[in-house]
């Protein structure tokens, strides 16, 4: 689909954000919005000191931070102030949009995302949603009432959104792990590695997954002695606890957050992941083997939805989180070194894997918004 790019330029806000699973697919439909028309103006929105403040702009686009928290569910205390941070991110985000002009939003889920889409709906503005996962989060199901236009990641989700908003596309993935340009031997010596070895990899997710970093602490000799190599990200919390405990191992290379994830994609026979919608997707993508390991503890237990129709295909393994810190040793051990195991889940995986969502909701945003109008 092409677009006229002499008439009007877009002017689109991006919001939303907290972990790389809502990142990272933003700025995949960023970068598509500008392949297609290069003088699309794009600003994020997301909130302040979250992640999203560090990888936007590593990307090259600008962020706005807006003061805003999700709802604590640990300490109810530390809810008190929410209602106050609610009211001021609304003021924010009425001047960013006076000074900014959008005629059109797009929502990728996080709390930040709310009170930008609400604000825009609020003006007639034209609002786009992906909600990622299997089970939609209750903020995108209040904001899809009013949606231009709602994509998913996966089919079945009109029991959460108007059925004529709907547009099933997909997960968008970054296009430097679609997109790779290296062999397995190039991957595995960005990490010092050895090719003749089999390699897993240990993903929790941006934020880290502490279950399954102390399953892999306490499986390292094991690891060694099979000869199993290990690129490890263990997220930002108790990283300098995880990286000590691997200084003695050579075969193991442990860092709190993998940039090149391309490269640690191709270098793994084998990778551990907790099931967020984009982990997911990213993992079918590279038709690579799997062992999720679904968070607990995330809303509607939406994780396990995610990685349920893998599983039940025989495309990926499930572990539990309660049961991660008796069964992930003996299940890699096992599957690493079965060919035939992990050349099936190799071919059924693909089956799952989405190219080109980010350009399918590219085009569906200039196709629906009326450029005459702006804010």
């Amino acid at each position: 689909m092409k677009f006229n790019q002499h008439k009007q330029q877009l002017r689109i806000i991006i919001a939303g954000g907290g972990t790389g699973g809502h990142i990272f697919p933003a700025i995949a439909v960023a970068q598509a919005l500008q392949a297609i028309a290069p003088d699309t103006a794009i600003l994020f929105i997301g909130a302040a000191g979250k992640m999203e403040m560090e990888k936007v702009p590593q990307a090259g686009y600008e962020i706005k931070g807006l003061t805003i928290a999700g709802l604590n569910r640990s300490n109810m205390l530390k809810n008190l102030t929410l209602p106050f941070k609610l009211v001021k991110s609304f003021f924010q985000v009425r001047s960013i949009f006076n000074s900014f002009k959008p005629n059109a939003v797009f929502g990728v889920g996080g709390y930040s995302s709310f009170p930008v889409l609400k604000f825009a709906q609020s003006k007639g503005i034209p609002t786009f949603i992906h909600e990622s996962n299997a089970f939609a989060g209750k903020s995108n199901i209040w904001l899809g009432k009013q949606a231009t236009k709602i994509f998913t990641g996966t089919k079945g989700m009109e029991q959460f959104f108007p059925k004529d908003k709907i547009v099933v596309t997909g997960n968008p993935v970054r296009k430097n792990i679609s997109i790779s340009n290296y062999t397995k031997e190039s991957a595995l010596m960005q990490f010092g590695l050895l090719p003749e070895r089999k390699t897993l990899l240990i993903v929790g997710g941006s934020l880290g997954a502490n279950s399954i970093n102390d399953a892999i602490l306490n499986n390292l000799s094991n690891f060694a002695e099979q000869k199993i190599q290990l690129i490890w990200q263990t997220g930002k919390s108790q990283a300098t606890k995880y990286a000590n405990a691997a200084k003695s191992f050579s075969n193991v290379y442990v860092n709190s957050f993998l940039d090149d994830m391309s490269a640690a994609y191709t270098a793994a026979d084998l990778v551990v992941s907790r099931a967020g919608a984009m982990s997911v997707a990213e993992i079918a993508l590279t038709a690579k083997p799997c062992v999720f390991v679904p968070y607990p503890f995330a809303a509607e237990d939406h994780q396990t939805f995610n990685a349920k129709n893998l599983v039940d295909d025989g495309a990926a393994f499930m572990i539990k989180d309660s049961m991660v810190q008796e069964n992930l040793g003996p299940l890699v051990i096992d599957a690493i070194h079965q060919a035939g195991i992990l050349e099936t889940m190799h071919h059924k995986i693909k089956a799952f894997a989405v190219s080109n969502a980010d350009t399918v909701i590219a085009e569906h945003i200039f196709s629906s918004v009326n450029l005459s109008k702006n804010f």
